[in-house]
């Protein structure tokens, strides 16, 4: 589904990926983790090309990009994003539309469907988060986990081929950030292919199919999230799991050992 291959991506002096390689197979969720800085969420970004790599190449299916430090045509541009859907870690929902309209937004104003239609499938989106009764809630109505949720949904209404979410839960409290989980591993659990930039080891542990340990712009270690998580190889990664877990509040613990 997705291969990134030697990805390099600077901004001025400071190089944050450095060759970086990754394939995640169609149904899969891959967890991106490392501390911050480390280009987790640059690489994520680079995926549907908020950020243009220096080099490297990017295959999303059926398309191919080879990047040598020129910007893509937005032709290209336009194929790649219209395969991928975002979800931001501050939700960056539209404050003058209600729930319901920001999942309308993408679907009348970019694919153009008629009003009646794109109703209808963000009303199914809605109720797929678990949110159909808050479809006429303003943004400021909502919790920061409702909003999230509105996010997943929206990012959902053009039927992506892969939802990538770039720390989805960093800005939720524990409970909150639990509704979030919940919905992700929802739709991981009916084969919806992701890439999740996150330092959630609950999130990562509770969804994830494969892992992959940045820092400092490189890939310190990749494979199933079930080894990784559980007997990671690298003594670093070992430390930044055992800081993850060693940092959890006493109620996040438990559900996060078991999850792992």
């Amino acid at each position: 589904m997705i291969h990134l291959t030697g990805i390099e991506k600077s901004f001025g002096e400071l190089r944050v990926l450095k060759g970086v390689s990754l394939s995640v197979r169609e149904g899969s969720v891959t967890a991106l983790i490392g501390p911050s800085g480390s280009g987790k969420s640059t690489l994520l970004r680079c995926v549907n090309l908020l950020e243009v790599p220096e080099a490297g190449t990017l295959v999303l299916a059926d398309e191919t990009l080879h990047f040598t430090g020129r910007t893509p045509a937005p032709a290209a541009i336009g194929r790649i994003r219209r395969q991928t859907g975002m979800v931001f870690q501050n939700f960056q929902l539209f404050p003058h539309r209600t729930a319901l309209g920001n999942v309308m937004e993408s679907l009348l104003v970019v694919l153009k469907w008629p009003e009646a239609k794109a109703r209808q499938r963000a009303l199914e989106l809605l109720e797929k988060v678990g949110l159909a009764e808050k479809a006429q809630a303003w943004p400021a109505q909502l919790s920061g986990g409702q909003q999230q949720r509105v996010a997943i949904a929206r990012a959902l209404a053009s039927s992506p081929r892969v939802l990538l979410c770039d720390e989805p839960t960093s800005a939720l409290d524990p409970e909150l950030a639990l509704e979030v989980v919940e919905v992700l591993a929802q739709l991981a659990r009916e084969g919806t292919t992701m890439v999740i930039a996150t330092h959630d080891l609950r999130l990562a542990a509770s969804v994830a199919h494969e892992a992959l340990m940045l820092e400092a712009g490189e890939v310190v270690e990749a494979g199933s999230s079930a080894e990784l998580f559980t007997n990671p190889r690298k003594a670093r990664t070992q430390r930044f799991i055992s800081t993850l877990t060693a940092e959890a509040a006493p109620h996040v613990r438990a559900p996060l050992e078991q999850a792992v």
